[in-house]
């Protein structure tokens, strides 16, 4: 049995293809900082403010999905560090839906202070404690899980819906569906590569 509780895999005579969860945390951390210096460079661009505040949506409801409850399994204390990091999250996504509504400067400073804070929490603490704790195939595993999820996730920022399994892996998804199509037909803009 894994050491976060995923199930067996079937025997596939190699090793598990993928990005550690680990490597795609990052990246993607690096990225939001990235999104969130360029719009404070920028404040008044809108595109730019839709895809900060869509990256950080799918990017929480992935890490609510996989990160935390992996952290509450493998690592001690994890049930702690796990909920402290769920109620910074659920502000930040509050900040994240003011920012979009609003695109006012205090609001953009808001949020930009909560998602440099968010990724020096887990860069600093989180994820170093699942590297130790949990075996390489597993964060691969995990890794493969968190991309998934974040393509399925909401675009907007849901601080209403679930936060933890099971509930959050059902409602995610078809909200994520609602805000893509929402999304579409408003023409708004979610991803880097589309500025």
């Amino acid at each position: 049995m894994s050491e976060v509780n995923l199930p067996p895999l079937p025997p596939t005579g190699g090793e598990t293809p993928g990005r550690s969860i680990i490597d795609i945390v990052n990246k993607q951390h690096r990225e939001l900082l990235t999104l969130t210096e360029r719009l404070e460079a920028a404040p008044d661009d809108r595109k730019l403010t839709t895809v900060l505040v869509a990256t950080a949506s799918r990017h929480l409801c992935a890490e609510e999905q996989y990160l935390y409850p992996a952290v509450r399994t493998a690592v001690p204390g994890g049930n702690e560090l796990a909920e402290r990091e769920l109620t910074e999250d659920q502000a930040l996504m509050v900040l994240l839906g003011e920012l979009e509504r609003s695109g006012d400067r205090a609001d953009l400073a808001d949020a930009a202070e909560a998602i440099r804070r968010h990724v020096a929490a887990d860069a600093e603490e989180l994820l170093p404690l699942l590297e130790q704790m949990v075996p390489g195939e597993d964060l691969v595993r995990l890794g493969n899980r968190l991309e998934t999820a974040e393509e399925a996730a909401p675009t907007r920022p849901h601080p209403a819906t679930p936060s933890t399994p099971p509930w959050n892996k059902v409602v995610d998804p078809i909200v994520g569906v609602v805000d893509k199509v929402r999304d579409v037909v408003t023409a708004r803009t979610t991803y880097v590569r589309d500025l």
